[in-house]
């Protein structure tokens, strides 16, 4: 994975501009640690950092082609997990190649079939192509978003980045928030609307649609997007093509020439990664694979059971780990480093986000990157196949609202007056959830409950799914490590999208029917165990520590976060015994004390990148 920055200009000579593409791309270091490289001309500038996974030699960035006398650049973040099989028909059309990385075989999918290369390309990229002879650019994301990439439009130009921060660094862009963004942040938040780059003018290309951008201006062009239509294999044949899948997309996503791990919790998703990935080791004569898992000093002495959370991974752990015989490795996170890394995930998102459910994977990531570069994480698998409880509960399925944002009234209740006003937040957000339900790729042969759960995945699919690879691919590359994503995969995605709830929700269990398709490859206890969460501290010290951050917050006249609020009430939140703000407020983590943790965010990112309100 890496980081890339970019700057069109049609006046101003971008040749005598190094400084300013240097600064842009030093930012993104963390993205990149092992390598940086820099392109200029005339009207167009390209900086990249680079980790190093694939081919080290060859597969250096900025890479420049001539084919036919004229000259391609491209800057790419990402992975090709079928790089083989375009490359040989790339060869066969009679290309030829002088390294071994998928970045060039990236650009020459470009050069070979213009736009049309994305739908041979199988990977997560976020990738900028400059045609130098037609004075061109071209941008794609791929078709999920596991990468990012923001754009701004200047008045002569255009600047890009994998990060807002990159971009900000741009002279020409300040660090501003209209009442649009500050919805975004404090109504939305920490989801956020696709497209939106929160700060006033940035934008972000949405998922599975690319841009090009010449003198003749900017045409933004949607190359994938769920289709909708019957479903007609069995039961069993359903399971065997979604076992058949999820194993050739593991294997696929091996591909690496540095060490290779993966994430196991003791769950169905990374149980079932780890299995396929741990037989393809073996299969081809390597040692055991590495595992790593995530827990809290002194977490079982307060773990507390919940409808969300029924019990702890660190009792599974270990038996599927001796199961498939990895090495395990437990990390454990401690109240103090956890508190202080609330400013590293702030930064590494570049706006407040899902606060320690973040900066805990934040130093989760940091502690296998002492030991791996590669990582493959059972995310997604819950947007996928249905694996959350608002998929079934009721009360969920007829909110009429993001499953995941319901308590709106509440989580507001501690903004000051004048800023509701400002960003209507009960109207913003069902303006969103509109929005959404807009864009759902309807059956006309669906029942009112099939059509009612089709909005549910798409819901997922598109609104939420999104605020959890942006804290992926955030917290892990801040620490540079690179994260796959086998279930984002679209060939599953795609599938899947057409399972009927009743075969989804199959022996009335989430996500049934990966149950059923990973029958005989995981233990029956394992196989069966009911959904947990990804782990959160419980224990009091973290609360505690997150109300003496807030109350200094509140002491101090020049915290810019002061009217934003309702001072009092915060205050009386924080002297309260959080039974009120107990209940999730967005997703099943966030509760009291990640409320509170939240407007530390906020106030951090407030402060941290001068944000002015407008």
């Amino acid at each position: 994975m890496c980081g890339i920055v970019g700057w069109i200009d049609w006046e101003a000579n971008l040749v005598h501009q190094k400084r300013i593409i240097a600064d842009m791309t030093a930012v993104l270091t963390h993205r990149g640690p092992d390598n940086e490289g820099m392109w200029l001309s005339p009207h167009a500038a390209f900086g990249h950092r680079r980790l190093i996974v694939v081919d080290p030699e060859g597969g250096g960035q900025p890479m420049i082609r001539r084919i036919d006398g004229s000259e391609y650049v491209i800057v790419y973040n990402g992975e090709l997990y079928n790089t083989q099989d375009v490359r040989h028909e790339l060869k066969y059309l009679g290309y030829s190649f002088q390294s071994r990385s998928d970045t060039e075989v990236l650009l020459m999918s470009y050069i070979a079939w213009g736009p049309d290369c994305l739908r041979h390309l199988n990977g997560i990229f976020a990738f900028a192509i400059w045609d130098d002879g037609k004075q061109s650019l071209f941008m794609a994301r791929d078709r999920l978003g596991v990468k990012p990439l923001f754009y701004a439009q200047l008045k002569h130009g255009l600047i890009f980045g994998s990060e807002t921060k990159a971009i900000l660094a741009h002279p020409a862009i300040k660090p501003e928030v209209d009442a649009q963004g500050l919805a975004e942040v404090l109504a939305i938040g920490p989801a956020r609307t696709p497209g939106h780059g929160v700060f006033r003018g940035i934008k972000e290309l949405r998922p599975g649609y690319y841009m090009t951008y010449n003198h003749d201006g900017m045409k933004i062009c949607q190359y994938w997007a769920l289709d909708s239509h019957a479903h007609n294999d069995d039961l069993d044949t359903t399971a065997d093509t979604v076992r058949w899948l999820l194993k050739d997309t593991v294997e696929r996503q091996l591909v690496s020439d540095v060490p290779v791990c993966t994430l196991l919790s003791g769950g169905l998703d990374s149980s079932a990664l780890t299995a396929f990935a741990a037989a393809a080791f073996k299969q081809n004569g390597l040692d055991s694979i590495d595992t790593y898992s995530v827990d809290y000093v002194n977490n079982d002495r307060y773990f507390k059971r919940s409808a969300f959370q029924p019990n702890s991974d660190s009792d599974w752990v270990p038996i599927i780990s001796a199961f498939l015989g990895t090495r395990h490795h437990n990390i454990f996170i401690d109240t103090p480093e956890l508190a202080e890394a609330l400013t590293v995930a702030v930064h590494a998102r570049d706006i407040p986000g899902m606060v320690d459910v973040d900066s805990s994977l934040y130093l989760f990531c940091r502690e296998i990157k002492k030991g791996a570069t590669v990582a493959l994480s059972g995310e997604c698998a819950d947007e996928v196949f249905g694996g959350y409880p608002w998929f079934y509960r009721e009360d969920a399925l007829n909110a009429d609202t993001f499953p995941w944002s319901v308590k709106v009234k509440e989580r507001c209740s501690v903004f000051s007056p004048d800023v509701l006003k400002l960003i209507q937040s009960e109207k913003y957000i069902e303006y969103r959830y509109r929005e959404a339900l807009g864009e759902v790729p309807r059956l006309d042969s669906d029942d009112a409950q099939e059509s009612r759960m089709r909005e549910m995945f798409y819901l997922n699919l598109t609104r939420w799914m999104p605020v959890l690879l942006d804290r992926k691919d955030r917290m892990s590359m801040a620490s540079g490590l690179e994260v796959r994503v086998p279930f984002c995969d679209h060939r599953i995605v795609e599938y899947v999208w057409n399972i009927p709830w009743d075969m989804k929700y199959y022996d009335q269990r989430e996500k049934g029917i990966l149950r059923y398709a990973l029958t005989g490859i995981l233990p029956e206890d394992i196989l069966w165990r009911k959904k947990s969460p990804y782990p959160k501290t419980q224990n009091p010290s973290y609360l505690n520590t997150i109300r003496r951050w807030l109350s200094d917050i509140l002491d101090d006249h020049s915290s810019p976060i002061l009217p934003l609020i309702d001072v009092k009430m915060v205050r009386s939140i924080l002297e309260s015994d959080m039974d009120t703000f107990d209940l999730p407020w967005f997703g099943q983590l966030m509760t009291g004390p990640q409320l509170l943790a939240y407007l530390i965010q906020i106030n951090i990112w407030l402060t941290d990148y001068h944000v002015s309100i407008l």
